[in-house]
């Protein structure tokens, strides 16, 4: 089982190199977001490569936790947002969000007490390892939850303003398949939830899987402006 995360890891960080090389060319505020949403969903899959591999430790299971279950989400709709609207004052004002989510996650899950028991399993659970109804146990509550909602209302949104314009039909159709492949890796929880670590690895690398698919369809350069790379998810 551990080859299908290790495959979910290459690529998100494949994603993440092609997104880094945007962003040197075009300095988009948004393409550093999803950077850094992709290389954390990679160091995460990497954790889970490990903890199923051989046994989880503390160690990865706090970072696929903290990377994998409440922070990549929200770094991918705070992406979405500056695309969206592409101003000054939401590029900060994410900004001041996530550095608040960072730094909040990292508090509540440094020192956190841990059932060493609930670790020996393939796919701990959260309530488990952490106890249920604890802030640690709750972090995806308060971070991915909100996050996600934000996330395919605004890819939605972008898909909307696009339909039926045909030099942006890549556009539109990469737009939805991000919203799907973003949708398929939140459906993960539920399995997550419940332990099942086959239905939790398929997500984990199908979900990556379209969303890379709909990052390569949206950024298929524009018909009609073809020297021009298109950006994926944006009306402009």
């Amino acid at each position: 089982m551990w080859v299908f995360p290790l495959a979910a890891a290459v690529v998100a960080f494949v994603f993440a190199g092609l997104l880094a090389r945007q962003y040197g060319e075009r300095r988009r505020p948004y393409q550093l977001f999803w950077l850094v949403a992709l290389a954390m969903y990679g160091v995460a899959s990497l954790a889970v490569v490990a903890g199923v591999a051989g046994d989880w430790s503390r160690v990865t299971f706090q970072v696929y936790w903290a990377l994998g279950a409440c922070l990549n989400v929200p770094f991918l709709a705070a992406g979405e947002l500056v695309l969206l609207f592409r101003k000054p004052w939401v590029t900060w004002a994410c900004v001041v969000v996530l550095i608040f989510l960072v730094a909040y996650s990292l508090a509540v899950l440094r020192g956190v007490a841990m059932d060493a028991t609930a670790l020996t399993k393939n796919l701990p659970l959260g309530r488990e390892v952490f106890g249920s109804g604890t802030s640690a146990q709750k972090l995806p509550v308060l971070t991915v939850y909100p996050a996600y909602f934000l996330l395919l209302a605004g890819a939605l949104w972008s898909a909307w303003q696009m339909r039926g314009r045909a030099d942006l039909r890549d556009r539109f159709v990469g737009t939805l398949l991000i919203a799907v492949g973003a949708t398929i890796v939140a459906a993960g929880a539920a399995f997550a939830a419940t332990g099942l670590v086959v239905g939790f690895i398929a997500t984990l690398v199908t979900g990556i899987a379209v969303m890379f698919w709909g990052f390569l369809r949206a950024s298929r350069p524009s018909a009609s402006a073809p020297s021009a790379p298109a950006e994926p998810a944006s009306t402009s």
